[in-house]
């Protein structure tokens, strides 16, 4: 997937072992794909916010952990894709693991006490990334990352929907809410890869507005961003609904959705 417009930058040659269907360089010379980049900013900025909020409700570390994980996946894929870097490529992909198991982590142990943990779990998880992380350092291939990757989004579906089918069926729009959007983000993933050549030809021909909403690896951050956070909220929810809290979705400027749980203290 070479760009046929590929611009000099400040980062220099690509060193990745993968590259986007973003012409490099074209917006800005210090950001290789400028569009892939800023659309980070939904992976960084409102799981920040939902940790500091998760700490202030007095909840359990481990979803704030959760949140700082989906904003390190964050800030590893901007540094990624403003620089084309092999080195900062494991800075995206990575984390993408890590993050993913402390998902599967948070929600296969929503149904337990308060403070507990569960250790043969733990193990396991982190025995997975282990094993993901030294093989991928060895063998350079993205398609085994991906694989790996889906693996554990796989347990994250079967368990959403066991959830919302046995145990919370009110909990079904935000639990297909989130998977549908990432799974939108997917399609689109796929389509910006194999019909890149056809949409680069296509991009030259088109406004330079209409020509970045046509970035379909940018929406790709967009839409699993937001399915991601969903999903944590999803995870949270049922979380304090176990726990007899009451939480509540609010919407900050009446579009973002956030989760407001009274604290356990003040009841």
């Amino acid at each position: 997937m070479a760009p046929a417009l590929d611009r000099p930058g400040y980062w220099g040659p690509p060193t990745s072992t993968l590259e986007w269907c973003e012409e490099n360089y074209a917006v800005s010379f210090y950001i290789a794909e400028f569009w892939n980049t800023v659309s980070n900013l939904i992976m960084i900025l409102p799981p920040l916010f939902g940790a500091i909020q998760t700490v202030k409700d007095g909840l359990e570390t481990r979803y704030v952990v959760a949140y700082l994980g989906l904003t390190a996946v964050g800030l590893g894929s901007w540094c990624f894709h403003m620089t084309l870097q092999y080195e900062m490529q494991l800075l995206d992909e990575l984390p993408m693991i890590y993050s993913c198991s402390i998902f599967v982590y948070c929600l296969y142990e929503c149904f337990k006490n308060r403070n507990s943990y569960n250790y043969l779990l733990l193990v396991i998880l982190a025995l997975f990334s282990l094993i993901v992380t030294t093989v991928y350092l060895r063998w350079k291939e993205p398609v085994f990352h991906q694989v790996m990757y889906g693996v554990l989004v796989s347990f994250l579906v079967l368990r959403s929907v066991y959830i919302v089918t046995w145990v919370y069926p009110w909990l079904r729009g935000l639990a297909y809410t989130s998977l549908g959007v990432f799974f939108i983000g997917f399609v689109l993933w796929n389509v910006d890869s194999i019909f890149c050549p056809t949409w680069r030809g296509a991009r030259q021909k088109m406004p330079p507005v209409i020509g970045a909403v046509t970035q379909f690896h940018a929406w790709w951050h967009i839409l699993t961003g937001l399915g991601s956070y969903l999903h944590i909220l999803f995870s949270l929810y049922t979380r304090t609904l176990f726990l007899k809290c009451r939480p509540k979705v609010k919407f900050l400027f009446g579009m973002w959705p956030v989760i407001m749980v009274e604290s356990p203290k003040k009841r």
